[in-house]
């Protein structure tokens, strides 16, 4: 590693070596010699013959496979300073360790051939880790929603405290944004096709005059080429490229993803702040160079940042797609090599940092039992009041009185920094007629949850458990943080 240039910090600190070899020159340009064995093997399969003799041979092919992974990149940046092409210096590259196919490879191809299926392909493979890495923060929220299923909390609305639901339940809210995501991610997934080999401006013509305008034949060759390369179809029409409308649907999942985990963090970090529930803290780490005691949520803290580079990031293919000209313009390429392999990237230790975190969060019972029980006096009034109408109170009456009591409280808590007394207040006033330990018996928190722990198991059993046991083989993964 040289120190004297810029580091990306995607690949110093963020993604993970799996994500990076996926988007690697390795995996590159192997990808590309594939594709050139694909696209020879279709061609002599599909009979390519001059004056009655083969064109390609199976020795031909045989060596091209001999050589996909040992790429002779000292040759091929060689070749690319005299000639300023990447595509053919990779050609000539390739055919200097395979001199008997040296003429065959690329034959009737334009550089997108290589350049763009080797995008799709790429992008598919990604999008396939990032489907596992997602799965496993949806098992891991699963376990924390069923461990806390029935653990009542504070809800929150406009942050400010509302009716109670519980821990697991706001855990589901998190995980029915990832399923969200993944509903996403499978469509995506599901319907990306190969470019297949199109021409130059998507007219097949160098095939025409290869096969002798044999239109049968010609129309084999993309689905022989997809099926040799793991997928179902090639896009149906195109110009030289695939349209960059379909890296804007790739980057728009990922920026759902993005949004989702966002979401998730600053909601960890508020309850950090609350002293309710604490992401992972390790035994030496070091939270502030200045205030020593501080435990700062760092984890979640990167979460977010990185989502917000992701979720701008998705703006790049989208301006890109609407300006490519035509067949095909150029200002696509320099964008591309960044916007869509750093998505990748981010959204990459996004996940690992969600797998992290879940996986070790803590929970406080008694630190938010505090807070439950310092605002729940304000909102069981209306069972309190409840109570007091049975034993002959008027309800009109006692609900102003509640109120003038519940301001009175309010305003011991904010203006004097006193404990919550609305009980106090109430079991004195002889209106109600209740002594603390009856209205004390009204205040159990379990009482103010409603249906929560109910939806947990239900939503649990129905739309999460469904999609884990469909994936069981996907799930175990952990994940180690960088600095």
């Amino acid at each position: 590693m040289s120190n004297d240039r810029y580091q990306s910090p995607l690949s110093e600190r963020y993604a993970s070596r799996e994500m990076q070899y996926i988007f690697s020159p390795d995996m590159k340009f192997s990808t590309w010699r594939k594709l050139w064995i694909a696209l020879a093997e279709t061609e002599m399969e599909l009979g390519l013959s001059q004056d009655g003799k083969p064109v390609i041979t199976q020795d031909q092919i045989d060596e091209l496979r001999e050589h996909v992974y040992d790429i002779n990149y000292d040759v091929a940046k060689a070749r690319e300073k005299e000639v300023r092409h990447d595509v053919m210096s990779h050609v000539y590259a390739y055919g200097k360790q395979c001199p008997k196919a040296a003429g065959i490879i690329h034959l009737g191809a334009t550089s997108c051939y290589v350049g763009d299926n080797t995008d799709i392909i790429v992008m598919r493979d990604a999008l396939r880790l990032v489907r596992r890495k997602l799965l496993n923060v949806i098992a891991e929220l699963a376990k924390f929603a069923e461990a806390n299923k029935d653990l009542p909390t504070l809800a929150f609305t406009h942050f400010q405290p509302a009716q109670p639901t519980t821990v697991g339940k706001r855990a589901t809210l998190w995980i029915n944004e990832f399923l969200t995501d993944l509903e996403d991610l499978d469509y995506v997934l599901g319907s990306l096709k190969l470019l297949g080999c199109k021409g130059t401006t998507g007219t097949q013509a160098s095939f025409k005059e290869l096969f002798d305008g044999d239109d049968e034949k010609i129309d084999r060759i993309d689905p022989m080429i997809a099926e040799k390369m793991g997928f179902s179809a090639c896009f149906p029409v195109s110009g030289q490229t695939y349209s960059r409308k379909h890296d804007t649907r790739v980057l728009n999942v990922l920026a759902g993803i993005a949004a989702s985990a966002h979401k998730m963090s600053n909601d960890i970090r508020l309850l950090q702040n609350l002293k309710e529930i604490e992401e992972p803290f390790e035994k030496s780490q070091i939270g502030s160079s200045a205030m020593a005691y501080k435990r700062n949520p760092m984890r979640s803290e990167r979460i977010a940042s990185l989502s917000r580079y992701v979720m701008i990031d998705a703006l790049n293919p989208a301006v890109t797609s609407s300006v490519q000209w035509f067949e095909r313009t150029l200002d696509d390429s320099a964008n591309k090599r960044l916007s869509v392999p750093e998505g990748f990237l981010a959204v990459d230790g996004i996940l690992d940092l969600c797998i992290n975190v879940v996986d070790g969060l803590v929970v406080y019972p008694k630190v938010i039992y505090k807070h439950f029980m310092a605002e729940i006096p304000f909102m069981a009034t209306e069972n309190i009041m409840m109570d007091a109408v049975k034993k002959g109170g008027n309800r009109q009456e006692l609900h102003e009185r509640i109120r003038q009591l519940s301001m009175e409280a309010g305003r011991n808590v904010k203006v004097e920094g006193k404990d919550n007394n609305l009980v106090d207040l109430i079991a004195e006033d002889p209106a109600f007629g209740l002594t603390k330990e009856e209205i004390e018996a009204t205040l159990r928190p379990e009482l103010y949850v409603g249906r929560a722990p109910r939806q947990v198991d239900v939503y649990l059993r129905d739309f999460v458990r469904p999609v884990l046991d469909a994936n069981a083989s996907e799930l175990g993964m952990t994940a180690e943080i960088n600095v």
